[in-house]
């Protein structure tokens, strides 16, 4: 990786955490004024579908999707994972509050991702867990909790 594709990567991915409370008050103020979360979380779905569909014809990749052994089948299950964080945050977030279901997502994000990357899970890059990473992750976890915490 270089640092051109560094700087490019770090600024989606700010984008996508950016898209993340949105899609959570978006989804979950679609869902409270059709009465209806899970109907909520379907739309949302079908228009990701068509989208990634759109993206895939675009790009040529769509002949690429397949079912087969060579793959373990865990790689197939990241759509488990979409669907109930869609379907929770649509859910909680009304009742719960965009920041404080965020919260907990993010904390819930730094504790999946350090481990996935200390023990190099699902084929990740390693990046071992230590005394100055658990420090870093105790304090974005302690500002997230302060930036979240009402007067």
């Amino acid at each position: 990786m270089t640092s051109g594709n560094a700087t490019g990567f770090a600024i989606i991915m700010l984008l996508t955490g950016i898209g993340i409370p949105i899609l959570a008050a978006l989804n979950g103020g679609l869902g409270v004024r059709l009465g209806a979360p899970m109907a909520a979380s379907m739309i949302l779905f079908g228009l990701a579908f068509l989208i990634a569909t759109a993206g895939a014809l675009a790009t040529g990749s769509i002949g690429q999707i397949r079912f087969t052994a060579d793959i373990p089948f865990q790689f197939y299950f990241g759509g488990l994972f979409v669907a109930f964080y869609v379907i929770a945050v649509t859910f909680i977030a009304p009742r719960f509050g965009v920041g404080n279901a965020i919260f907990f997502v993010l904390v819930g994000q730094l504790i999946s991702a350090a481990t996935i990357d200390h023990f190099g899970l699902f084929g990740a890059m390693r990046s071992a867990i230590d005394v100055k990473r658990v420090a870093g992750i105790a304090l974005m976890v302690a500002g997230v909790y302060l930036a979240r915490r009402t007067a």
